[in-house]
């Protein structure tokens, strides 16, 4: 029976090791669509976001809720250890007196009793019962009341400021998450350059090393160029740990945990770039969620105004109550008899006097809405100096790219020829040296000028409004 259970033991755990090496070898492989689709539903600011959204919704219905009926019941039991006295005036002992005298009553000795002097003052006195119980039922309702209509208004502007804000994380998640899309992209395409570089130099490294073996070239033919091939050799592994470090800035900011196995779809050949970005639309500011949240805070500022100046009008509201109570000295008599109390009205709130506290509020309302027109105005101007800045950034890129893309073409040709003047021994090894350094230098600034001018077609979309979510 031991055995039997160590063997089921040892199953389920070989299930288990199966079960987690199959999870860890699904591999996500995405475009850059599908890469910011992934991150809209897994990155932790969106997911707050939404939660955000969730309580405006919240307290919208909150808000709301002040304004229905407010019910209360309330229950309630005493027991006096000490009944409370209370000091009545004595109003009782002067009247006898007085009716003893006109009744002609004499005393004992045959005389009128008379009243003493000292007769009235205050005597104890003890009011209530031991036990007391009571249970009652309170509504309320608010007929008119400036400050909730107004607040209610606020409440829905609120959501709507925290569905804009949701949107704005949104667009800032997918111009992440495009940029590090790019960067991976930019580290393959610099190592198809080095690679491609590598089997040429080593190739020619063979060749001059066959040759001095021959004693057709000296040992420092091959030294510059096995100088050259350590060298690239050591960029390569730079760019492979960089390519590493890219791919897992991608999944950060997907939302994606960094031990997931991720692989790209889209290669550099497949972006499409517009040759033409100049835009005339001087309404382009009005796209961009910015200037949509600060026209939604501006009309909370307002909101804000009109339910200070609220705070001058009257509220009304009505109220009912009903309650029963018991009294008794004995508790077990107490809830023999009832004695109900129902009651109905009206209540009304007329603010007379603050002390001038809701003038100035109103004042500084009306100031703060004034500073939201402004802040408009700048914002305005501000996203259209940012959008002309982001197309001639771009345009010098796409120039800049083109120019890069020509210098490394002809670099390849300088070599090329070199290396056959070389070959053919018109040309020097120094020569194809510096040629292939020449060529070196001229990727580099080509990976360069592709990636500004990818970063740059990210700003200029989000500069333009065109990344909408």
């Amino acid at each position: 029976m031991k055995y039997k259970f160590y063997a089921l033991l040892l199953c389920f755990s070989l299930g288990l090791t199966a079960k987690a090496q199959k999870q860890d070898s699904i591999a996500f492989h995405l475009s850059l669509s599908e890469a910011v689709e992934y991150a809209q539903q897994h990155q932790n600011s969106i997911l707050n976001a939404r939660i955000d959204e969730q309580i405006a919704a919240n307290t919208v219905k909150k808000t709301i809720g002040i304004g229905l009926p407010q019910i209360n019941g309330n229950l309630n039991f005493q027991d006096f250890i000490k009944i409370p006295t209370t000091f009545l005036p004595d109003f009782i002992s002067p009247s006898v007196y007085d009716i003893l005298n006109e009744e002609g009553v004499k005393n004992a000795n045959g005389n009128t009793i008379q009243r003493p002097d000292d007769l009235g003052g205050l005597f104890p006195a003890k009011f209530g019962s031991k036990f007391q119980s009571s249970a009652g039922l309170e509504v309320s309702q608010l007929l008119f009341d400036g400050s909730y209509i107004v607040g209610l208004q606020a409440s829905k502007t609120f959501k709507e400021l925290s569905s804009r804000n949701l949107t704005r994380t949104k667009i800032e998640t997918a111009v992440a998450v495009t940029k590090a899309y790019y960067s991976v992209l930019i580290s393959n395409e610099q190592l198809v350059l080095l690679d491609a570089n590598m089997i040429r130099l080593k190739k020619s490294l063979n060749d001059t090393e066959i040759l001095y073996k021959n004693g057709f070239v000296e040992k420092i033919d091959a030294d510059r160029l096995r100088v050259l091939n350590n060298n690239l050799e050591t960029e390569r592994e730079n760019v492979l740990k960089l390519l590493d470090l890219n791919v897992d800035l991608l999944k950060f900011q997907m939302g994606m945990p960094i031990q997931t196995k991720l692989m790209l779809k889209d290669s550099i050949k497949s972006l499409q770039m517009d040759p033409n970005p100049i835009a005339s639309d001087t309404t382009a500011y009005q796209g961009r969620i910015e200037y949509s949240l600060l026209q939604t805070q501006k009309k909370l500022n307002e909101l804000d105004l009109k339910r200070y100046k609220s705070q001058f009008l009257p509220s009304l509201a009505a109220f009912g109550s009903t309650s029963t109570n018991y009294q008794s000295n004995t508790f077990n008599s107490l809830y023999n008899q009832s004695f109900p109390t129902t009651v109905v009205g009206l209540r009304m709130s007329v603010p007379l006097f603050s002390g001038g506290q809701k003038l100035y509020q109103v004042r500084n309302a009306k100031l703060e809405v004034l500073k939201s027109e402004n802040n408009l105005q700048n914002l305005k101007n501000g996203i259209n100096l940012e959008i002309a800045q982001a197309q001639t950034i771009y345009v010098n890129g796409m120039r800049s790219l083109d120019n890069q893309k020509r210098n490394m073409e002809l670099a390849t040709e300088v070599l090329r020829v070199s290396r056959i003047k070389y070959e053919q021994g018109v040309g020097s090894s120094l020569e194809v040296t510096t040629a292939e350094t020449s060529l070196k230098e001229s990727q580099n600034n080509y990976i360069n000028a592709l990636y500004d001018l990818l970063i740059s077609k990210v700003n200029m979309d989000k500069a333009l409004g065109k990344i909408n979510y």
